[in-house]
């Protein structure tokens, strides 16, 4: 029995952008649904984190959500399992008022997921699966008792796990000892949208790119072989966030007309300048990636103020929020703990993200 496995779907999330909603509905239906069809996979776990905001959630959002996404579940006979993530829940000590009970409720009770909002263990094909939601104030205990207890070998969790990368080069210092999960053979988790496995811990990274700090970070769906026990990588090839190194020293104009712009409409590029001698082509190349229709364009062109090799600035650039304060954060003379330091910055960061902007 093959399972699709999905995590950190965050529908809505950018501020309920209809941009980065249709960026991911061009995965879900241009690459999710068909492999599933294709390779008869009728069964879904989805790991977490289903919507963006704890609080409340955007009416085109939810329609979205239920005809573009459950609907096309139910009718397509797909057994879906959903544990609840930590964006899910609207109270943060538990996990009993979440937005996937209000969302999925049908009149028939029918075609409703598996919804789990404590631990459980589940057979599939045969194969006893440990499923742990967010562990909350709520479910902490029993939570702890089935790790250290439950006569499984596999968990698939909602798991906030120390010492893992929750972006690249942003390390969880906080959270879940890694030494609970030993004795299992297999855990994999949503939560973290790196992707990334150490041991016998996987965090499988979500589905699509959100932020710049995902650029050229793999994104895709898992496939999970009960016979085998292997997990498979689906890539998503659709990208949101494109950088163009822009450099003409070498005057070779036909580089720039035989550029491909289309891939670049509804996207976010940013473009590096390395060189730039001649301003009427530098004009026609930003000229073609607006008429490419993109939803958002910078520049980056002075590096007169960094002391640092120009190459990596250009990495740099690309950076989200988060990373940029915690880089400032590591560069500071402190006297309270830094690490502590970034978790607040983290919590009133993502407290931000998910107050809804009144005018």
């Amino acid at each position: 029995m093959k399972i699709a496995l999905v995590n950190d779907t965050h529908f809505g999330a950018r501020g309920d952008s209809q941009v980065f909603n249709q960026y991911f509905f061009k995965f879900w239906e241009n690459i999710f649904f068909p492999y599933l069809k294709e390779n008869n996979i009728t069964t879904l776990i989805h790991l977490g984190d289903v919507v963006d905001r704890r609080k409340f959630i955007n009416h085109n959002t939810a329609s979205d959500f239920q005809n573009r996404f459950m609907k096309r579940l139910w009718s397509e006979g797909i057994d879906t399992h959903i544990m609840i993530g930590n964006h899910d829940t609207y109270y943060k000590n538990t996990n009993k008022v979440n937005a996937i009970h209000n969302l999925c409720s049908t009149y028939d009770g029918i075609h409703e997921p598996f919804i789990y909002t404590d631990p459980k263990i589940v057979t599939f094909d045969g194969v006893d699966i440990l499923l742990m939601p967010w562990i909350c104030e709520d479910n902490y205990e029993q939570s702890m008792e089935f790790l250290k207890t439950a006569p499984v070998e596999v968990v698939f969790g909602h798991f906030e796990i120390a010492g893992f990368e929750m972006d690249r080069g942003n390390i969880c210092h906080e959270g879940l000892d890694r030494k609970l999960f030993d004795r299992f053979d297999i855990v994999l988790s949503g939560h973290f949208h790196h992707k990334s496995t150490s041991g016998n811990i996987t965090y499988l990274g979500n589905q699509y790119e959100m932020t710049w700090a995902d650029y050229n970070d793999p994104r895709g769906f898992h496939v999970f072989d009960t016979e085998t026990r292997e997990i498979e990588f689906i890539l998503n090839p659709y990208k949101m966030f494109h950088k163009i190194m822009y450099d003409d020293s070498s005057n070779d104009f036909e580089v720039w007309k035989k550029y491909n712009y289309e891939p670049l409409k509804d996207c976010f590029v940013k473009v590096v300048v390395l060189n730039k001698q001649n301003p009427f082509l530098f004009d026609s190349v930003l000229d073609n990636i607006y008429k490419a229709g993109v939803a958002d364009l910078s520049i980056v062109e002075d590096f007169t103020d960094t002391l640092i090799d120009i190459d990596q600035e250009i990495i740099d650039q690309a950076e989200d929020t988060m990373t940029i304060l915690s880089k400032y954060i590591d560069n500071l003379t402190l006297n309270v703990e830094g690490e502590k330091l970034k978790t607040l910055m983290r919590e009133l960061y993502v407290e931000a993200l998910n107050t809804e902007k009144t005018e």
